[in-house]
């Protein structure tokens, strides 16, 4: 009897030593854990060292101007920017995705940590039939168990890590697309409210043309009662003074619909709009030099440029979380139980009873065998997504260069073709004049005041057009610099009352504050958001 004691206390010193080097194995595989996968690297780029422009208009300096809009001193303007910030909800679907993306982050932190842990428990009732235990067990009995258990496979390849690591990229894309958002916003009220303003302005010029045309059509009829001309100077002034007339309509009509876009774009309806479009200023009169950054520098502005890049980042991390599943998985698992029964006179309320635990611990080892092939081909698919959104990366790097030298180029003729056609206008309206005198006296026919109407209405339509497109081609410009998002400066990206509304409807913890919508700022707020539950 001592002999089997000792042998017992022998075995179980043996086990102890063991679990303490297994314990002590574990903690230096975690120390030395590596990660599996290649690691970003950046692409090279091509980028242009300047922009193509010798024009006085367009200088190349520090982009300063971020609150472009002021430029055009139009409060109407300015106003309706703040109300599509304040209520555009394509933009607040933007500033919600990137809670999405930072609520899947903090998912993922959370994988470092036991990934399984479960309250168990039961309550049986067994009955025995005629076996060899019935000399053992009675014929019935109940058993009880409660207690916990625990699965934590320690990330020893990186996958957890990684995985975090790509969806910090994804958040960090999320915020640079709620940027991209806002610029677009920004922009798209400002080309829609210039559109509105020449509309406005061809709509005026048309109506005053229309009333030139009809004096013309009278002075006409008149001469042709008093028989000085012929029915031929009637009809023709007729002609151009109903098609003239015809033109209004899809000016009216394009009016509208710039209307109701703007109120899609403010996050309205389209009766409020004319009561915000008052009072009208006319159509904005753009600077006559504005001052653009580098290339280089753009590139590090545009927000676009920012989310492509965090994407192909990503994308990479994606590469090594699936290529980890590849190697031995390494897990602790346990569980503790308190057990009791109804045998031998046993009752299930001694289940609380220290000496009724059950303790099961050790290491586990998991490694894919049959399934290596699904696996790797896995891993290339990830390879492949990766390589592609590197192409698209770099691509829009290209577009974005390609769109600030088609706007300034854009710009500067604008800007030219106004003066030519200001000229061009003055002149035609000398030319009618002229030609309405002396048909009235009888030293011409009708047809010289014809071309002259025609010629007249289409120069100052070319030339409010020309007035239109350089604003237009502005607001482009500032559009492919990236400028405008700084707006976004001392606010949250979510509404106040949007995030009471998601916190009555479920529980966001500490994700509704403002300091986990934003980029970390130091390495030590970068080292809590990856490594930190949130809870």
């Amino acid at each position: 009897m001592i002999y089997k004691m000792r042998c017992f206390a022998r075995n179980r010193d043996i086990r102890v030593q063991l679990l303490k080097c297994i314990f002590t194995l574990m903690i230096c595989l975690i120390l030395t854990a590596c990660m599996v996968g290649p690691d970003y690297q950046e692409p090279k780029k091509q980028v242009m060292d300047h922009w193509m422009t010798n024009h006085t208009t367009v200088k190349q300096s520090a982009f300063k101007n971020v609150v472009w809009w002021k430029s055009f001193h139009d409060p109407v303007l300015t106003k309706l920017i703040e109300l599509g910030y304040q209520n555009n909800l394509s933009l607040q679907s933007a500033g919600i995705r990137v809670l999405q993306s930072r609520a899947q982050l903090a998912q993922s932190v959370g994988e470092l940590f036991p990934q399984q842990q479960a309250i168990v428990g039961n309550y049986t009732y067994n009955r025995i039939g005629q076996s060899s235990l019935e000399s053992l067990l009675p014929p019935s009995f109940d058993t009880a168990a409660l207690g916990f258990s625990l699965n934590w496979e320690l990330d020893f390849w990186g996958k957890y890590r990684r995985a975090i690591r790509s969806n910090d990229a994804v958040f960090l894309a999320s915020f640079a697309a709620f940027d991209n958002a806002l610029v677009t916003l920004i922009a798209d009220i400002g080309n829609t409210y210039i559109q509105i303003r020449t509309d406005e302005s061809k709509i005026k010029v048309t109506q005053e043309n229309i009333g030139v045309q009809e004096i013309a059509l009278k002075i006409a009829r008149a001469r042709f009662g008093a028989g000085q001309t012929s029915l031929v100077d009637v009809e023709q002034a007729q002609t151009e003074y109903s098609e003239t007339q015809a033109a209004l309509p899809p000016l009216v009509t394009d009016l509208a619909r710039q209307k109701d876009m703007l109120a899609v774009l403010l996050g309205t309806t389209p009766d409020k709009i004319n009561a915000l479009l008052s009072p009208t200023k006319g159509i904005p009169i753009s600077p006559n030099t504005v001052g653009i950054s580098i290339p280089k520098e753009m590139l590090a502005r545009r927000p676009d440029i920012t989310e492509a890049r965090m994407q192909a980042i990503a994308q990479s991390e994606s590469i090594g979380a699936i290529k980890a599943n590849l190697y031995p998985a390494f897990s602790l698992v346990g569980t503790f139980l308190l057990t009791s029964n109804t045998i031998n006179g046993s009752s299930i309320s001694d289940i609380l009873n220290w000496s009724n635990r059950s303790i099961t611990a050790g290491p586990t080892l998991n490694l894919p065998i049959l399934n290596y092939g699904q696996i790797t081909n896995a891993v290339r698919v990830q390879d492949a997504a990766f390589q592609q959104s590197l192409f698209n990366y770099m691509n829009v790097v290209l577009k974005a260069q390609q769109e600030v030298q088609d706007n300034i180029t854009q710009f500067i003729q604008a800007k030219k073709s106004i003066r030519y056609l200001t000229q061009s206008s003055n002149a035609a309206m000398k030319t009618f004049k002229l030609t309405m005198i002396r048909y009235k006296e009888g030293e011409t026919d009708f047809t010289p005041v014809l071309n002259a109407e025609q010629q007249l209405l289409r120069v100052q339509t070319s030339l409010i057009s020309a007035e239109g497109n350089a604003p237009n081609s502005l607001v482009q410009l500032y559009r492919s610099l990236g400028g405008g998002w700084e707006m976004r400066y001392g606010n949250d990206i979510v509404p106040d009352n949007t995030k009471k509304t998601m916190a009555q409807r479920t529980n966001w913890g500490t994700l509704l504050e403002s300091k986990n919508h934003f980029p970390p700022q130091t390495e030590a707020q970068k080292s809590h958001q990856l490594n930190s539950p949130v809870w």
